[in-house]
């Protein structure tokens, strides 16, 4: 867990965390700024159109970051009511985090590539920028999955027709215990099916790295 780069290599874990922070960031601003410009301004209101990562730090959720390596950060308040175009502005808002961090695995990669002839392979902005890219591909793949309370749940109720409502209610209710119920059984079994997808997927972005 990386809590245990505190006292091994602290260094590495400061780089770590404020890659975390900074991954954090990105997703939970896209949500607000997004959100914004489609015509809710209650992320605005609410102090979350900010870069300040404190302002969207959730504390619990980022210690079981560090000790698990399973958490969250404080949710964008957003009224959908609010929204042009709600069913629309309600997918554009919850694509815009993991868009957001696939934008920024493009962009830290190709700073990688860039200063890969400057600096050595264990420099600590070398580290910053690998961590960047591998916390917003997490961010990325993990908010698809189509389980509230993550993004891919919010794009998929978009596109359901109306006539499901009651799915739709029924799932936001225990979605948020089946992915908690997934998660605890995946790390006490020998499935690993997020290790597994982690893996596989990263396999073939680090080929563009």
């Amino acid at each position: 867990m990386p809590i245990q780069w505190l006292f091994d290599e602290p260094l590495l874990f400061i780089v770590w965390v404020a890659s975390v922070l900074v991954a954090l960031t990105i997703h939970e601003f896209s949500h607000a700024a997004v959100a914004v410009y489609f015509g809710d301004n209650t992320p605005k209101l609410m102090g979350r159109l900010s870069l300040n990562p404190l302002d969207h730090l959730d504390p619990l959720g980022f210690l079981m970051l560090m000790f698990l390596g399973f958490g969250w950060a404080k949710p964008v308040p957003i009224n959908p009511y609010n929204l042009r175009n709600s069913r629309v502005g309600s997918a554009l808002v919850a694509a815009a985090g993991p868009l957001s961090n696939l934008l920024a695995i493009i962009i830290f990669s190709l700073l990688i590539r860039l200063l890969a002839s400057f600096f050595a392979a264990d420099n600590l902005l070398i580290y910053f920028l690998f961590y960047l890219v591998l916390i917003n591909f997490i961010l990325f793949v993990f908010n698809l999955i189509p389980l509230p309370p993550l993004d891919g749940s919010k794009i998929l109720f978009s596109l359901i027709p109306n006539r499901y409502n009651e799915f739709k209610y029924k799932l936001s209710v225990n979605g948020p215990w089946i992915l908690l119920m997934i998660i605890l059984f995946d790390s006490l079994s020998k499935l690993n099916l997020f290790g597994r997808l982690f893996g596989w997927s990263f396999s073939i972005l680090s080929k563009f790295i």
